[in-house]
């Protein structure tokens, strides 16, 4: 005769009564590494590795909250990210926490194939990007921040040396708020229009030739920089938010330039 094994009760301890009467306003899990498939804005989508940070409210009477849930979202709901829809994923979460607000973050590369500017040569360039989506009160929030590699020419030295001119690589990072769709390659196009020259990962001599000479004939000051990307952004009706910083790592000095812009449309 079979005895019939019974699972003992447990205690969830995390649903017990918190006397202390103090609400938590974000609480779970960070720096969680988990594969995501990220769709581009062709269709095409590639795989990459992202650093999740994923938080919920906790109420003034909750002792805890339930940080195996993230866990089984993570491994069960989240396969594939899309840039416009990434708040709603956060609500989802909430939901699946019995929570009012969820904070989800994503940190991954993502790369772009390019083709050399003479050569067309092509290869792979990587861009940072995070995406945070917000739900809180029932309303959706989308944050999209990438940072873009570009080269700079200083107009100062252009304009007082009888040959040459410093130039170096520089960063240029842009968080938006999106009031429409909106994809990683558009903030990269955006940004790479009004640098001195835009970089590639692979460059033949010719490419080299090529953008040297269009970083000579375009300098720009880090002030130069943000203030004709900040242009493009103000008429870009799918921006609804933005913040511009560029920083030139110097060739001839031992410290960075840098410039920032940030503006609520």
């Amino acid at each position: 005769m079979s005895t019939i094994q019974h699972t003992p009760f447990i205690d969830d301890v995390h649903r017990f009564e918190d006397t202390r009467c103090i609400a938590i306003d974000r609480v779970g899990i960070k720096d969680i590494r988990h594969p995501l498939t990220i769709l581009g804005r062709d269709g095409s989508s590639q795989s990459s590795v992202a650093t999740f940070s994923m938080c919920v409210d906790l109420p003034h009477h909750q002792k805890g909250t339930h940080m195996s849930r993230f866990v089984a979202m993570l491994n069960s709901d989240i396969d594939a990210l899309d840039i416009n829809n990434f708040a709603h994923t956060a609500h989802a979460m909430a939901k699946r926490l019995e929570a009012g607000h969820g904070y989800l973050e994503a940190a991954f590369p993502y790369f772009v194939r390019k083709k050399a500017p003479v050569s067309g040569v092509s290869s792979w360039l990587d861009y940072q990007v995070t995406v945070t989506g917000i739900w809180r009160d029932g309303e959706a929030d989308t944050c999209l921040q990438v940072v873009i590699p570009v080269t700079s020419l200083c107009p100062c030295s252009k304009k007082i040396s009888e040959y040459g001119a410093h130039n170096q690589r520089s960063h240029v990072t842009l968080t938006v708020r999106p009031v429409a769709e909106l994809w990683i390659e558009d903030l990269i196009d955006l940004v790479e229009k009004e640098a001195s020259c835009e970089l590639y990962g692979l460059l033949k001599r010719a490419d080299e030739k090529y953008v040297t000479e269009r970083a000579y004939n375009n300098p720009k000051f880090v002030e130069d920089t943000v203030r004709d990307i900040a242009s493009r952004l103000e008429a870009d009706a799918r921006v609804g938010y933005y913040k511009v910083e560029t920083e030139n790592f110097e060739s001839i000095h031992n410290h960075s330039a840098y410039a920032m812009i940030e503006r609520h449309k």
